[in-house]
C-alpha cells in the first residue's frame, strides 16, 4: 500500500494525499496551529478509516453468513493524550446494525470478529487505546 502526502503551500497548513489506488484526500490543520479548517484533521482521517475498516468486515461477515444486513452506522468517540504524542488511548465504537431478521447474537460475533481478528486499522489502534465496542440491532 502506499500514498503520497503533499502539503499545499499558501493555504496555511492544508496536505492532499493520493493514495495507491488514485484517490485524492484533503487534510487541514485548526486555526490555531495555522490552518484554515478547510478539511479534516488528519487525526480525524485516521479514526474515521478505523470506522471504515470495521464497518466494512461486520457489514462482510454478516453477508457471508447470509444475514439480511441494510445498514451499518458506527459512530467513534476518541479521547487522546494531552502530552505529545497525543495518541489515542481510548476509542468507543458504537454499531447500528439495519435489517431484515437480525440475530443479535450475530451482530455481537460480526463486531467481536472485526475489532479482534480482521480490522487492520483497530488492530494498531489497540497498541495505545483501549477499544470499545457496543451495538444496537434495528429492524430496516
Amino acid at each position: 500500500m502506499q500514498c503520497t502526502v503533499q502539503w499545499l503551500p499558501g493555504t496555511g497548513m492544508a496536505f492532499v494525499a493520493e493514495t495507491g489506488s488514485g484517490h485524492l484526500l484533503a487534510m487541514d490543520g485548526a486555526p490555531e496551529g495555522g490552518g484554515r479548517n478547510l478539511a479534516p484533521r488528519p487525526l480525524e482521517t485516521f479514526l474515521a478509516g478505523a470506522g471504515g475498516c470495521t464497518a466494512y468486515d461486520v457489514v462482510l461477515i454478516l453477508r457471508r453468513g447470509r444475514h439480511d444486513v441494510r445498514g451499518c452506522e458506527v459512530r467513534l468517540d476518541a479521547e487522546r493524550r494531552t502530552e505529545d504524542p497525543k495518541v489515542f488511548t481510548r476509542v468507543r465504537m458504537h454499531f447500528v446494525v439495519r435489517g431484515r431478521g437480525l440475530a443479535s447474537d450475530a451482530v455481537q460475533r460480526a463486531v467481536e470478529l472485526s475489532r479482534d481478528r480482521y480490522c487492520s486499522a483497530t488492530a494498531m489502534l489497540a497498541g495505545t487505546a483501549a477499544i470499545e465496542t457496543s451495538f444496537e440491532v434495528v429492524e430496516a
